[in-house]
């Protein structure tokens, strides 16, 4: 008990020491990292592609190490979409409660749940439709792309050259997949694993057709040229008849569309009609089921008319 004032000083000291110790180690560590921000970014703030500052960067960060953001990341890059996983991530879960609460609002609290599980797969269906999107318009610029291949070659360019020349040629989307391509060649890549990565990340059977024809002629060599003349004409006539039977099939795809949205306009009558029905409705679990089998009864109709409407040319 007589060396408890001492002790007590001893304690103190300690203390302090540690605590200037850690704060010197916090401001090491945090100037460490603003100077790797900086030099990752060359402008001193975390960037986009196009130059955009990143949003939600700590949500960005955390959301990487994550296997759902690896997936989200991997399925944002075949899209073209100027977003960050952390972006998607918080516009999705916003917009989740925005359905939840507009629809409750609406209708009733069971069905903005309902609005909220269907947002979800929204959220992936949008991704899927834009890489769809993106892969129709870069088989739409094929028949260009191979003609400005057949000009090149036929010129005496070599396959890597012509390549580059294109993306320099081109619009967005093939100019920056090409781009892509053009990087890989330059650093070693084989002309077999770039042009087999550029299929993977927009599948479609022309785009196929066109890499087969380029690997088998950087393989064998032969008429390159004439082979890309043939193929841009078959490339344009497919062109027309692909635009033909999408304006065909646009009447079907309506319906599709228009069908589940007269089954809400009718809860909407019906709520009109009487206040607080649908409240009363899905206030069971009798009208609970029901309410989910038509919606499922109206999801499975929707599928089935955009795949019988779905001809491959």
């Amino acid at each position: 008990m007589d060396n408890l004032p001492l002790l007590t000083i001893g304690v103190t000291l300690l203390t302090c020491v540690l605590a200037v110790i850690g704060v010197h180690v916090y401001s090491s560590g945090k100037a460490q990292r603003q100077v790797l921000v900086a030099r990752m970014s060359q402008t001193g703030q975390i960037t986009t592609a196009s130059g955009r500052r990143r949003r939600f960067v700590g949500i960005d960060q955390w959301l990487r190490t994550t296997k759902l953001g690896k997936r989200i990341e991997r399925k944002i890059a075949v899209t073209g979409l100027d977003l960050t996983p952390g972006e998607y991530f918080v516009y999705v879960v916003a917009g989740l409660l925005a359905l939840y609460f507009t629809i409750g609002a609406i209708f009733a609290q069971f069905f903005g749940l309902l609005a909220a599980l269907i947002g979800v797969w929204g959220g992936n269906a949008f991704l899927n439709w834009q890489r769809a999107k993106r892969t129709e318009a870069f088989i739409n610029q094929l028949p260009e792309l191979t003609r400005v291949l057949a000009n090149a070659t036929q010129a005496g360019l070599a396959m890597r050259t012509a390549l580059a020349m294109a993306a320099e040629e081109l619009d967005d989307p093939a100019g920056e997949e090409l781009r892509r391509v053009a990087d890989q060649l330059a650093v070693g890549h084989s002309m077999d694993d770039a042009l087999g990565e550029l299929a993977d990340r927009l599948p479609s059977r022309e785009l196929v057709v066109l890499v087969t024809t380029l690997v088998l002629s950087s393989r064998a060599g032969g008429q390159v040229v004439s082979s890309l003349r043939n193929l841009t004409e078959t490339l344009d006539e497919r062109k027309e008849t692909r635009r033909e039977v999408k304006t065909m099939l646009s009447q079907i795809r309506v319906t599709a569309v228009a069908v589940p949205m007269l089954g809400l306009g009718f809860l909407l009558v019906i709520n009109a009609m009487s206040a607080g029905a649908l409240d009363k409705m899905t206030g069971s679990v009798l009208g609970q089921a029901a309410v989910v089998v038509a919606f499922a009864m109206y999801g499975a109709g929707f599928f089935l008319i955009q795949r019988m409407s779905r001809v491959q040319v």
